[in-house]
Order: C-alpha cells, then sequence, then structure tokens
C-alpha cells in the first residue's frame, strides 16, 4: 500500500523561519499559509500559478538573508516585503491588485518600499537606451524582477504573450549584468524544432555506441568547473510540454543534475542556469511548474505606444515627426477599441459589436504594420525623386540630358517637379492622407468584408 501525505505548511515554514532567525515565526507562519490558502481561491485560474510548497520555501529562503541584511527591521516587514517581491511577477495583470489587496489585509498599515538597486537599474536604462529602445518604468521593472527571481532560482520560466517584451527583458538582464562586470552568455534551443533523441541524445541497443545531443552537448560544456565570475543561461524558447521537459525535472528540482540515457550525469554548477520564454504553459504538468520560479509578462504593461514612439524617433524629417504625432493619437487609439470591442474611447458609448478580424492579432502586431506601411509609403516617394534620371555628358563632357529632344527645357522641367514633390510630400494634409491611407490597410486589413464596411464609416466619423 501506498500513502500520500499532504505537506503541513504552516509547520514546516514555522520550522525554516525559527532556524532563520526569526521570534514570531508561528504567528508569521500562520500568515504566509492563509495568504497563500486565499490567493489559491480567489485569484483566477493561470497554468503557471503554484502556491504550494515549493513557492514557500522560495520566500523563506529570500526572508532570511533580508532578516540578516537589515536587523533593524521589524519581522513582518521583511516577511512582507519576501511575500511581495516573490508573488507578484508571476502575476497577470487583472491579479496584481486582488493579491495586493490580500497582503494588505493580513498585514495592515505596512507598504515597505521595493528593493532598490540602484546600479542594476541604471545599467538597464543605459542598456536600453543604446539598443534605441524607450526606457519604459513598467519594462525597467520586470527585468529587475527576473534578476530577483534569478537569485533564488536557477530555474524561471519568462511566461505572456506575443508583445510583451520577452526577449528585451532577457537580452537586457545579460547585457546589464556584463555591464556590471559579470559576463552573461544565453545558448538559444527551440526544443520543438528537434526530436528527443537529438535533443538528449541516444544510446544504439545493439552496439551501446552513444550519440551525444545538442542539450548534453551544451550543458556538459557550460557545466565545467570555473572560478570566472560569470553567468550562463540555456534558453528555451518554445512551448514546453511532457514530452521533453519532464526530463529535466531532476535538473529544475534542488537535484541539480542531469541524468542521460548513457547513464552519464551532469551536475549543473552555479554560475549556471534555466530560462524557458514561453507564450504559456498549458502543455506543462503541475511538477513542471512548482519547479520554476514565474515572471509574467502582459502586453497590457508595455503597450504599444512606445514601438512607435521609437519608430518615430528614427524618422530624419522633423515634419513627419510634428505631423504624426497628433495623427497617432487622434485615429489609433480610437481604431484599435473600436476593433477589439466596438466602443467609441472618447464617448465610452458602444457603437457596434466586436468586428470580426481573418486572423488573431494584437494591438502591437496592427500597430506595427501600421509603421511598416508608412515607412514604405513615404521611402517609396522619396525613392522616386531620387531615382529620376539624371543628366549624362557627351564625349566632351558637356551635359546632356537623357532625351534627345529639348534638354534644357526637360531638365528644368524635371528640377520643378521634384521640388514640388517634396512640398508636397512635406504638406501636412497630404501626410495625413498617406497615414489614412496607411491606417487602412494595417487596422483594417485584418477585418472580414462586412467589418470593413463597418470600420470605414468609423473612421469618417473621426
Amino acid at each position: 500500500p501506498v500513502v500520500m501525505v499532504v505537506p503541513d505548511l504552516e509547520l514546516i515554514a514555522e520550522i525554516m523561519l525559527f532556524s532563520e532567525g526569526f521570534d514570531q515565526a508561528r504567528v508569521l507562519a500562520r500568515k504566509m499559509t492563509v495568504l497563500y490558502k486565499l490567493a489559491q481561491e480567489q485569484l483566477s485560474k493561470q497554468h503557471h500559478y503554484d502556491f504550494g510548497l515549493r513557492a514557500l520555501k522560495s520566500v523563506l529562503v529570500m526572508a532570511g538573508p533580508l532578516k540578516r541584511n537589515r536587523p533593524d527591521v521589524s519581522e513582518e516587514v521583511v516577511i512582507m516585503r519576501a511575500l511581495r517581491d516573490m508573488n507578484l511577477p508571476k502575476f497577470v495583470y487583472e491579479d496584481v491588485p486582488l493579491f495586493q489587496g490580500l497582503i494588505s489585509d493580513l498585514f495592515p498599515g505596512l507598504a515597505p518600499p521595493r528593493i532598490s538597486y540602484r546600479t542594476f537599474k541604471d545599467a538597464v536604462e543605459e542598456c536600453l537606451t543604446e539598443k534605441d529602445y524607450l526606457v519604459v518604468p513598467e519594462q525597467v521593472d520586470k527585468v529587475i524582477q527576473l534578476y530577483e527571481t534569478m537569485m533564488t532560482r536557477h530555474t524561471v520560466m519568462v511566461v505572456g504573450p506575443t508583445g510583451g517584451g520577452k526577449s528585451v527583458v532577457i537580452d537586457t538582464l545579460a547585457r546589464a549584468q556584463t555591464r556590471l562586470g559579470y559576463p552573461t552568455k544565453i545558448y538559444t534551443i527551440n526544443p520543438k524544432a528537434i526530436s528527443v533523441n537529438e535533443l538528449y541524445g541516444v544510446l544504439d541497443q545493439n552496439t551501446r555506441d552513444w550519440s551525444d545531443g545538442l542539450l548534453s552537448n551544451i550543458f556538459r560544456d557550460i557545466n565545467k568547473p570555473s572560478d570566472k565570475r560569470e553567468f550562463k543561461y540555456i534558453l528555451f524558447d518554445g512551448d514546453v510540454d511532457a514530452v521533453w521537459v519532464e526530463n529535466m525535472n531532476t535538473v529544475m528540482d534542488d537535484n541539480k543534475l542531469l541524468t542521460l540515457p548513457n547513464g552519464e550525469r551532469i551536475r549543473l554548477q552555479k554560475q549556471c542556469s534555466l530560462m524557458f520564454e514561453v507564450a504559456d504553459l498549458q502543455h506543462a504538468s503541475p511538477a513542471t511548474v512548482s519547479r520554476c520560479g514565474m515572471v509574467y509578462l502582459a502586453p497590457q504593461n508595455l503597450g504599444y505606444q512606445p514601438y512607435f514612439m521609437r519608430w518615430l524617433q528614427a524618422r530624419e524629417s522633423r515634419i513627419e515627426i510634428k505631423v504624426f504625432r497628433p495623427l497617432f493619437d487622434k485615429y489609433v487609439p480610437a481604431c484599435l477599441e473600436f476593433v477589439r470591442e466596438g466602443t467609441h474611447v472618447a464617448t465610452n458609448t458602444v457603437v457596434s459589436k466586436k468586428l470580426k478580424t481573418v486572423i488573431p492579432v494584437t494591438d502591437l502586431n496592427m500597430v506595427t504594420q501600421l509603421c511598416n506601411m508608412l515607412s514604405m509609403a513615404l521611402s517609396y516617394n522619396k525613392d522616386a525623386t531620387a531615382q529620376a534620371p539624371a543628366p549624362t555628358e557627351d564625349k566632351e563632357g558637356a551635359p546632356q540630358a537623357p532625351l534627345t529632344h529639348a534638354p534644357s527645357t526637360v531638365a528644368v522641367a524635371s528640377k520643378d517637379k521634384d521640388k514640388d514633390k517634396d512640398k508636397e510630400l512635406n504638406d501636412p494634409r497630404t501626410l495625413e492622407a498617406v497615414f489614412v491611407f496607411c491606417l487602412y490597410w494595417s487596422v483594417g486589413a485584418v477585418l472580414t468584408e462586412e467589418s470593413r464596411h463597418v470600420f470605414d464609416n468609423f473612421v469618417k466619423m473621426l
């Protein structure tokens, strides 16, 4: 017979808090377990949420150093800060205020500030500026949250839909650490692009010959003992499912051992970590989810405006920058809201039912397409002007027009025409016409035939 025992979270938390030197361990352990129970019951059900023993243990691991570094701070503040900073990164946009309400009810009157990583934050902002990204406070905060999670977990999943900035956050973390004197290298693998045998290696049952896999080769190479101050991350950029990730469970838990089919065991060194970049974890087992730290990036936090502003700053024409900014504010938010919900942003009234799209798209997809259309339309006119036939030279070196008749008249007419074209392109009314045209073929292009007529009438209202 097999007996399964549910762990007594309160007793385990109490013992660990006593071992870390907390005097009010019993009261604090009770508050922690009540918070996790309420969160499990009241927050939305997400595939990447875990409120079990491993999640509780990561909070306790973080609370110990916090207490030792700040012995003058009360124990309630230490536990509240650890609970908040370890759990907030994984919550979806809608659950953040709910969790903050729960934790403020359990710790009334307490609102400790976030731990300030001033040097690291400055490095993050400099790295974003170097790559011509806008410094968005929410995105900087997500990089710091990922940094904090990596300090307590050796396996972290960066989860969120397309457009949340997952790749930028991971890349910025690596470059910021490198800037601060900790060279960081990322080895990216798409685990769904190859078979499990190609990933982990295969042992021939007849000849007993061992063929190394992609992951086993990289894993062995980066986990050689080293005294260098550096970080090495293996980044799995692809869907997580039980077909391939279950073999990583022993690496992701406290054993930190990768066992290969040939019996070889490779230990994960302290300078190495695993990272996953994935849209969702609907195919991952609870055993996998509980072993990983989670950082969720909601597209609502970043939005689509930083992308457009970055595109606008890269434009050379000051007239374009001056004209397009108010046009964007006038048309784009209203059109996106209308396509998504069928409502008018300014009046907050329902104009029509939700429009139908040919394929599912995000707001950022439509704004990206708008910027691409604008770049194409504006560069096409400039290229057409630049590629006008230039005068050639005859044998004696005198300028000669490409046409054989009326050379001087054609050359003067061509120059006047180019000037008129430039003047026309710099006209605000012409630029607005180009913007509206691109708006139709970006935001409106994904709509079905019936919805396009409704969208057309709405844009004319604006």
